[in-house]
């Protein structure tokens, strides 16, 4: 585990009504760990929360060039396909590291880059929607037991 290093997990499909909400509530917390002496982010680079929070995170590091920002991509078609995007393709080239957690999609592949990320962060932050099943709380509470600093948005 990496001191001072901050993950985000979250949904992929976020409510249109609800977006400028979950902007403002990252950057918020995002604000108060760079504060908190973070300096070190990681993003799973999903849509949704992953790509909002890593597009916070690269806008602040041209303020502050300290900051890092490290892609934990779950499988190696999924890189290849944000490639091909040129806004996310930008994003990855500011990364300072990117980490490709398979080399093909399988059943546990998210889940796996999941836990890389938090076992490799302190706090995690966390956009949740009240499901009681799925990758996010499966996540949070893998956070949990490993005694993270878990900050969560409700959306």
């Amino acid at each position: 585990m990496r001191a001072k290093t901050c993950c985000v997990i979250g949904h992929r499909y976020i409510p249109a009504e609800k977006l400028e909400y979950l902007k403002r509530e990252l950057r918020r917390e995002i604000l108060q760990a760079v504060n908190e002496g973070y300096l070190h982010y990681i993003s799973g680079f999903a849509d949704g929360v992953d790509l909002c929070f890593a597009a916070i995170i690269l806008e602040l590091k041209r303020k502050n060039p300290s900051l890092t920002l490290e892609a934990a991509i779950p499988y190696k078609k999924r890189f290849l396909q944000l490639l091909n995007n040129s806004q996310t393709k930008k994003m990855l080239m500011e990364c300072s590291a990117i980490g490709i957690h398979s080399e093909k999609y399988h059943g546990n592949c998210f889940m796996n880059r999941n836990r890389f990320m938090v076992r490799h962060s302190s706090r995690v932050i966390a956009v949740y929607d009240g499901r009681d099943k799925g990758n996010t709380v499966f996540t949070m509470r893998v956070a949990a037991m490993l005694n993270r600093d878990i900050r969560v948005i409700e959306i």
